[in-house]
C-alpha cells in the first residue's frame, strides 16, 4: 500500500510543566525519528547531552548502546535513524519523547493536524511555543520547580545558588521564537546534507 506523503503539525509539551512549556512544529513525515529528535532538542532548547527515546504505541524507538544497555532494561528498540515518522505514526494522535533517563524529561507529542505535502516548505519548521526550557541536570520537573521558587524569593536559602546557576536575568516565561526557529531549520538542513554526503 502506498502512503501519500504529508506534513505533520506537532505540539510538543513538557509533561508536568505549569504553566505549560510547549513548542509547535511542522515536519515532513519522511523525516526519521533521529531527525525529529534533533528538531525537538533545538525547538525546546535542550543541549543534547543525554540519552533519549521515543515511545509510539508501546514501541520503543531510539538507539541502544552498550552503555545504556548496562543500566536500563528495555524491550527491542526500533532504530531511530532508519525509521521514518510516516512508518509508525499513521493513524496515531499522540506519542512521547523521553530525554535524560535520570531527570526523566517526558514530552507528550500531539499530532494536531496532517497537512498536504509542500515542496516549498522546509523539512521542519518551528511555528510557535511558550515558556523557557529548564536547565539541564536540575533534577527533572520537580527540581526545576524548586529552582524557580528559590530564584523568585530573595529570602530563600537557595536563592544565591539558583541565581548563580540560572543568572539574574533568567525569565521562565521567556521564549525567543525567531532564534529557536533558525536553529530548528539549520539542524534539519545539516542532517539532510550529511545524509546526502554519506557514502553508500
Amino acid at each position: 500500500m502506498t502512503v501519500t506523503p504529508c506534513r505533520l503539525r506537532l505540539k510538543i509539551t513538557l509533561e508536568g510543566s505549569e504553566p505549560a512549556i510547549w513548542r509547535r512544529v511542522e515536519v515532513n513525515d519522511n523525516l526519521t525519528f533521529f531527525q525529529l529528535h534533533r528538531v525537538i532538542q533545538q525547538a525546546m532548547g535542550w543541549g543534547d547531552y543525554h540519552l533519549h527515546e521515543f515511545e509510539v504505541a508501546r514501541q520503543r524507538v531510539g538507539t541502544r548502546s552498550a552503555e545504556d544497555a548496562m543500566f536500563i532494561e528495555r524491550d527491542e528498540i526500533i532504530p531511530e535513524r532508519g525509521t521514518r515518522l510516516g512508518q509508525l505514526l499513521e493513524g496515531r494522535r499522540k506519542f512521547r519523547y523521553w530525554y535524560d533517563f535520570g531527570d526523566d524529561w517526558w514530552h507528550t507529542i500531539a499530532i494536531e493536524k496532517r497537512l498536504p505535502a509542500d515542496r516549498e516548505a522546509p523539512p521542519a519548521q518551528l511555528v510557535g511555543g511558550e515558556n523557557a526550557c529548564p536547565p539541564e541536570d536540575c533534577g527533572g520537573i520537580w527540581g526545576y520547580a524548586d529552582l524557580l521558587d528559590a530564584l523568585a524569593d530573595p529570602n530563600h536559602e537557595g536563592h544565591e545558588d539558583a541565581t548563580d546557576w540560572l543568572g539574574e536575568d533568567f525569565a521562565p516565561g521567556a521564549f525567543d521564537l525567531q532564534s529557536h526557529a533558525k536553529r530548528v531549520a539549520a539542524t534539519v538542513r545539516k542532517s539532510v546534507q550529511a545524509k546526502k554526503a554519506a557514502p553508500e
